[in-house]
C-alpha cells in the first residue's frame, strides 16, 4: 500500500499524461507541419499551398462541407434547443430519462448507428444521398448540442426570470431577454461540438451516399493514403486546422462577452 501511496504521490507519475499529449496530439500535428512545407523529396516548398489556392476541386470540396455542416448544426440547434429547454424545466419530472435516451446511441461506435442508419433507409426504400447525409449527421452529432445547452440551462438563476416577470414580463419576453441570452455559452459550446467534427468528417458521407459525395475529410484521407500527394494532403490537413483554430480563437471572445453581458 506505501508503495502505491510513493508512486501516485510523485511528480513524475503526474507527468505521464503530459508524455502522452506531447507523443499523441502536438508530434502529429509538427508533422503536418512538416509534411506540408516538404516536398516528396523532403525539401522546402510552398507549392503545395500554392496548389491549394489553384485547385478547383479542393476549394470547391471545401465550400461545399461548410454549407453541409453550417445545415447540420442548424439542425441540431433547432431540435437540440426545445430538447434541452424541456429538460432543464423543474417541472420536468424525468430528465434523467432523457438524458440517458439520448446517450444509449453513443455508446454504440458511430460507424456501426451509421451502417444501420444506411439499412434503415433500405429497409424504407429511400435513396442514399445528400439528405441520407444530413439525417446521419444529426443522429450521430445532436447530443453533442443538447447536453452544452441543457448544463447551461440547468445552472441558470430562475430568480432572474421571475424578476422579469415581476417587472412585468410575459413569457415569451423573458424567454427572448433572458433565458436565451444566458444560454449562449452552451449554444456557441455546442455549434462547435457539432460544426467543426462536421467539416472534417469521411466516413459517414462514404457510407450514406455510397461514396458519390465527398467531404473535405475525405479529400484529405484520398490524398494522405496516397503517397505521391501525401505532402499535398498535410497542407489540406493545415488548412483546416487553422481555419478551425481561428473559429475557436474568435468564438471564445464572442462567448466571453455573452457570459459578462447576457441580459444587456
Amino acid at each position: 500500500m506505501s508503495k502505491i501511496l510513493q508512486i501516485f504521490s510523485s511528480r513524475r507519475t503526474w507527468a505521464w499524461p503530459y508524455l502522452f499529449l506531447g507523443l499523441f496530439v502536438v508530434l502529429p500535428l509538427i508533422l503536418v507541419g512538416v509534411y506540408a512545407f516538404t516536398d516528396i523529396e523532403g525539401h522546402f516548398t510552398i507549392r503545395n499551398f500554392v496548389k491549394f489556392f489553384h485547385h478547383s476541386e479542393a476549394i470547391q470540396t471545401f465550400l461545399y462541407s461548410v454549407m453541409i455542416a453550417v445545415f447540420n448544426t442548424a439542425i441540431c440547434l433547432l431540435i437540440g434547443y426545445p430538447a434541452a429547454y424541456i429538460m432543464a424545466q423543474e417541472d420536468f419530472k424525468t430528465p434523467k430519462v432523457m438524458a440517458m435516451l439520448f446517450i444509449l446511441p453513443m455508446w454504440i461506435n458511430f460507424l456501426l448507428r451509421t451502417v444501420a442508419t444506411v439499412e434503415l433507409f433500405n429497409m424504407c426504400g429511400l435513396p442514399l444521398g445528400e439528405g441520407a447525409l444530413l439525417f446521419g449527421l444529426c443522429y450521430d452529432y445532436l447530443p453533442f448540442m443538447i447536453y452544452p445547452i441543457y448544463n447551461t440551462l440547468q445552472k441558470m438563476d430562475n430568480s432572474l426570470v421571475e424578476a422579469a416577470q415581476d417587472l412585468g414580463a410575459n413569457r415569451w419576453t423573458c424567454f427572448w431577454k433572458v433565458i436565451v441570452p444566458l444560454s449562449m455559452p452552451g449554444v456557441y459550446s455546442g455549434i462547435v461540438m457539432v460544426f467543426m467534427p462536421t467539416v472534417s468528417t469521411f466516413a459517414i458521407a462514404e457510407l450514406l451516399t455510397h461514396n458519390n459525395i465527398k467531404l473535405f475529410g475525405s479529400l484529405i484521407q484520398d490524398y494522405i493514403t496516397t503517397t505521391d500527394l501525401l505532402n499535398y494532403g498535410a497542407v489540406l490537413s493545415l488548412v483546416l486546422l487553422i481555419i478551425i483554430g481561428l473559429t475557436s480563437f474568435f468564438g471564445d471572445h464572442d462567448a466571453d462577452g455573452e457570459e459578462k453581458g447576457g441580459l444587456v
